[in-house]
């Protein structure tokens, strides 16, 4: 019993996202630290400098951790399963992997249907270039990209902080993912005060993104598809990106399904150049977002395994 305790959570956590996705009609914690970091950002009593951006970090990683640490701790006093409900509940708001498919999913159905304008609206609100630029081919390469880049971010690195940290771990990655997904934009606007929040994300994500792409290039073979040239399109393009983590898993995708992924794209009206992922052995398709979402799962049960094991081998030692 003292093994399968702490590693319950982070199960039952990755079990309520697979039923339920993304509570859209309840308090979120997601929300929560995304409404103190724009508090934060904009308070007219600070400039946009590096080092307010440090104190961003400062102030929201102390308060996450501070009331993640409370809960769990304050739930544990009333009783031991108490405490797996709430840390399992919070296990659950940090992962997105239902979410992910979902959306992509938008984006794929309306491409089938021919409804360019409903899948150019759909993959806007999980992307963050400009989408009014994108043809179908576009809009599909963006969805493929999306799901091969949020695997690591939205799924296994939360659960592979989980592993480390327990319920308090997740949710101190997802802050610092958070911050970097609103501040980390190098232009004139978020160059300077989101310096600090970028750096912390591409450290927090070092391991994570690279332990994912070997899982998603196993994942590749499980799922029948072409696992060879996901190890051969990882060794040549996983550095092919501005971060040093986001063309891990781009590149283990791009490989796999045999497309050919990233190039240039918009945002906030200025094209930056970017190299491509992949070899372009076949034209993009609608079906390439389910394939991609099918590579995400079996990955994400793979991080699975491996996180409940070490976070029931911490839990054993302690």
């Amino acid at each position: 019993m003292k093994l399968i305790i702490p590693f319950l959570p982070i199960l039952l956590g990755f079990l309520l996202d697979a039923i339920l996705g993304d509570p859209y009609r309840m308090p979120h914690p997601v929300r929560l630290i995304g409404n103190l970091i724009t508090a934060l950002v904009n308070s007219p009593r600070f400039e946009r400098t590096k080092m307010y951006g440090f104190l961003i970090v400062f102030t929201v990683m102390g308060l996450t951790g501070i009331v993640s640490a409370f809960l769990i701790c304050l739930s544990g006093e009333f009783s031991t399963i108490l405490q797996v409900v709430v840390e399992s509940v919070l296990c659950y708001y940090m992962l997105a992997a239902r979410c992910l498919r979902n959306e992509s999913e938008k984006v794929r159905k309306a491409a089938v249907n021919c409804d360019i304008e409903g899948a150019r609206k759909a993959v806007s609100m999980i992307v963050g270039r400009d989408t009014a630029v994108l043809d179908e081919a576009g809009i599909l390469r963006a969805a493929v990209e999306t799901v091969a880049e949020n695997t690591s971010d939205g799924v296994t690195a939360p659960l592979f902080y989980m592993a480390l940290g327990g319920g308090i771990g997740g949710c101190l990655y997802k802050a610092a993912n958070t911050m970097d997904s609103m501040l980390g934009y190098k232009n004139e606007k978020y160059r300077e005060i989101g310096f600090f929040p970028a750096k912390l994300d591409d450290v927090l994500n070092y391991i994570p993104s690279r332990l994912t792409a070997l899982l998603m290039i196993a994942a590749a073979f499980l799922c029948g598809f072409d696992g060879k040239n996901a190890w051969k399109i990882w060794r040549r393009d996983r550095r092919k990106h501005a971060s040093p983590n986001s063309a891990q898993t781009e590149a283990v995708c791009a490989g796999a399904l045999g497309l050919r992924l990233a190039g240039d794209a918009q945002y906030f009206g200025e094209i930056h150049k970017k190299p491509y992922i992949g070899d372009d052995l076949r034209p993009i398709e609608p079906e390439d977002i389910r394939r991609a979402n099918r590579l995400m799962y079996v990955t994400s049960v793979l991080m699975l395994v491996l996180s409940c094991a070490v976070r029931g081998l911490i839990g054993g030692l302690l």
